[in-house]
């Protein structure tokens, strides 16, 4: 049996996100808009509950395509606010319009979400060495930065915790706690 961080339990869907993407580095502009409209829907949430409805958001998103979530209208809002395949909280949906339309701010100015996002760990993975779940904090420095920044480009949901989680997510942070099989995997990755 594989020893995994404490957090993913036993759900199998858990299990899967955390043995092939949690940790593991991101540099696609898509998927990094992806994990920050998710991190953002999660909040007060658990994160198994946007696993489960993760497949409806890209769905519902247009595949997270930046360009074409910062046109959705008014209408697009009252469609995604009736979907149940989706938290249909309309302030996290209106985030994920804002937030997209921040992301085309910050391809404009920074060339792209990747190399705005990836300055905040000098553009390589920081290397934890948490020995239990208690260790790993909710937030960093670097964390309430990114945090500051997201906001001054017209990011909502990006509170220092949820950039905190962020960064863990798309593998700018390696918190998988020591004794997880994929520590030294995620370590390892160039």
């Amino acid at each position: 049996m594989k020893k995994r961080c404490r957090w993913c339990g036993s759900d199998p869907l858990y299990h899967a996100y955390h043995d092939d993407e949690w940790g593991v580095p991101v540099h696609d502009d898509q998927r990094l808009f992806e994990f920050i409209v998710l991190e953002g829907a999660q909040a007060g949430l658990s994160w198994l509950t946007i696993l489960k409805k993760r497949e409806n958001y890209r769905k519902v998103f247009q595949g997270f395509e930046c360009e074409r979530v910062a046109r959705f209208s008014e209408g697009d809002v009252a469609r995604l606010i009736a979907d149940p395949g989706i938290v249909r909280n309309r302030l996290k949906i209106e985030s994920a319009i804002k937030n997209a339309q921040g992301v085309l701010d910050i391809q404009e100015e920074y060339g792209s979400l990747d190399a705005f996002l990836w300055r905040y760990v000098e553009g390589k993975p920081i290397q934890n060495a948490w020995r239990c779940l208690e260790e790993v904090p909710a937030q960093t420095k670097r964390s309430d930065q990114m945090s500051k920044d997201l906001k001054k480009h017209g990011f909502n949901f990006v509170g220092s915790t949820i950039c905190y989680a962020f960064m863990q997510a798309v593998g700018m942070v390696n918190d998988h706690t020591i004794d997880c099989f994929r520590y030294v995997e995620i370590a390892n990755l160039p």
